[in-house]
């Protein structure tokens, strides 16, 4: 990789460097409107956000979605996009489900679980690398495929799961350690690893580079495909133990589940301050978008606003993270947005009649 070197002579993206790079730390902006929100929260409803259980109740129901969101900053680092994810939810839940009723085996259902997540997104690593159809396209199709399978599988019905409720299974993705829900640290395992990977490993590496260039990438010696591949099926696997966590926490599989994530994960992502465009993406950024998500919700009718505003509040927050994420880590461009403004601005009252044409 004597090419790669070469060109990581060269100033790296900002997702390459470290937690702390040219003292400015990684997801500053969405950091700043996290706390932001918290503060207007706390504020005008105390008597919920000044006590523990409403931060018990986002620290059970937000990491399924943050874990997701986690795996869709890879995807959409280097330049990709998966949109099936919401049915590997639903076929991985089933799967899960299925192991548990009918055969009395959670711990194979956990490995069904992960398999059928790798099975699609592997499915989906094969059409978008060897086959060549777009990922936003291809992942659409298979969207509303998987999503069919698991519909005929479970023909349409839930399955409630009471027998799992006290089992080891349970009580170690579940339950509660140090009174804290253990979903919290699985989350905050999956996000650390998640930043090793995009940071400190070849495999984020070489995602990046891809997302900056897939040409200049095959030059350097990267092995494109096989790489796409394994982004795909790695994101297959983190959902499907999203899935498999939603599922044994609610002690219930239902057949629309996964159905009204898509918008809430990839509005996380973005949020967090990753690029669109592939090259640059962060992991802290993710986090914290994810948890803007998960409790603007709950937040909101906390402070006593009508639930029909929430969508215009998450709107409101997505411009103002993005502007706040341009400002900070990139000021050229406002700068260069003032100018055009400038000039475009009213003619000067000095102006003599010899300058107007």
């Amino acid at each position: 990789m004597s090419g790669a070197r070469l060109h990581r002579a060269q100033p790296a993206p900002r997702s390459l460097s470290p937690l702390f790079a040219g003292r400015k730390l990684e997801g500053l902006p969405i950091i700043v409107v996290f706390i932001a929100l918290i503060a207007v929260f706390t504020a005008l409803a105390p008597h919920v956000f000044l006590r523990w259980p409403i931060y018990d109740s986002f620290l059970v129901t937000i990491p399924p979605l943050l874990i997701i969101s986690l795996g869709l900053t890879l995807v959409i680092a280097a330049g990709e996009i998966d949109l099936s994810f919401p049915a590997i939810i639903q076929f991985s839940g089933f799967l899960f489900a299925f192991c548990s009723l009918q055969l009395g085996l959670p711990w194979l259902g956990l490995i069904a679980a992960l398999a059928g997540g790798a099975l699609v997104g592997f499915v989906n690593g094969i059409l978008v690398a060897v086959v060549g159809v777009p990922s936003i396209i291809i992942t659409i199709g298979t969207s509303f495929f998987w999503s069919g399978v698991a519909t005929v599988l479970c023909g349409g019905l839930s399955y409630a799961l009471p027998g799992l409720e006290n089992t080891p299974i349970a009580n170690i993705f579940a339950g509660k350690l140090l009174g804290v829900p253990a979903e919290a640290f699985w989350a905050l395992g999956v996000a650390i690893l998640g930043w090793f990977v995009l940071n400190r490993h070849r495999f984020g590496e070489h995602l990046l580079f891809i997302g900056d260039s897939r040409s200049v990438a095959e030059v350097l010696g990267i092995n494109v495909r096989r790489e796409r591949i394994k982004l795909f099926t790695l994101m297959g696997v983190i959902t499907g133990f999203a899935s498999f966590m939603l599922t044994v926490q609610n002690l219930n599989y239902f057949a629309t589940q996964g159905q009204g994530t898509l918008l809430s994960a990839l509005a996380g992502v973005f949020i967090g301050g990753s690029s669109v465009f592939g090259g640059s993406a962060t992991m802290v950024g993710s986090v914290f978008g994810a948890l803007i998500i998960g409790m603007l919700e709950a937040g909101i009718v906390a402070t006593g606003v009508a639930g029909f505003w929430v969508e215009v509040i998450v709107g409101l927050v997505f411009i103002v993270a993005v502007v706040l994420h341009i400002a900070i880590e990139s000021p050229a461009s406002l700068d260069q947005l003032r100018r055009r403004l400038a000039v475009r601005g009213p003619r000067p009252d000095h102006a003599t009649k010899e300058e107007i044409p």
